[in-house]
């Protein structure tokens, strides 16, 4: 899956100029924790997110209400921004794991979406990435989740396929990774259709060398 296919189109926008308050009014009344810093032609110029617009403490309390209710109205978002040559970006056609990777490595919530020279065509969230993670593992479709454990070798996948064939399963979702503390192996998600825990039991409990390590029904 690419990130064009699940990135938040057309997000909501600021300019350089706009006051802090108002910002943070957009960010509440649209549910949102980051607003890209748009100029023009849509360039990239920033990103404001729910930490930017925190005040230094000791400012803060160095002034009486009034003059924080001054200083915050007068303060645009261009002296709070995180400036574009800091914001990490990501192209439309890159992969979501290397949406996910960079997000990890980086440790941030968001990667506003850019082509043609930093021109914004969307923005990708953390929430955007575990819709991605329900819909490869087709949670909301009803059926039988099935974990396999595996060893990693050559033509092991081969013997899942020929199962699946041989009693007509058809495989709603998938994933695979690592068995945890177990080298040499991979655990198999898989979401199938159409078919009962102890029909899934009998299909998959024939595959040697192959351990059943969970089996549910998902509604």
């Amino acid at each position: 899956m690419l990130v064009k296919d699940f990135m938040t189109r057309h997000p909501i926008m600021i300019t350089a100029t706009t006051p802090a308050p108002e910002a943070q009014k957009i960010m509440a009344e649209n549910g949102i924790r980051h607003l890209p810093v748009a100029g023009s032609g849509k360039r990239l110029e920033g990103l404001i997110t729910g930490h930017s617009l925190k005040l230094d403490a000791e400012l803060i309390g160095s002034l009486n209400v009034w003059d924080i209710t001054r200083y915050l109205s007068n303060l645009p978002v261009k002296d709070l921004m995180i400036k574009a040559q800091n914001v990490h970006t990501i192209d439309a056609d890159k992969t979501a794991e290397r949406a996910a990777r960079l997000m990890i490595d980086y440790k941030i919530g968001c990667l506003p979406v850019v082509e043609d020279g930093n021109v914004i065509v969307g923005i990708l969230t953390e929430v955007d990435l575990l819709h991605v993670f329900q819909e490869m593992l087709a949670l909301p479709a009803n059926g039988v989740r099935v974990t396999l454990r595996m060893p990693d070798k050559k033509g092991e996948f081969a013997k899942l396929a020929s199962i699946l064939s041989n009693h007509d399963i058809g495989v709603l979702g998938i994933g695979t990774y690592p068995s945890p503390r177990r080298e040499g192996y991979y655990d198999t998600v898989l979401k199938i259709g159409h078919v009962t825990i102890e029909q899934a039991k009998i299909a998959f409990g024939q595959i040697e060398g192959y351990e059943i390590i969970d089996i549910r029904d998902v509604v």
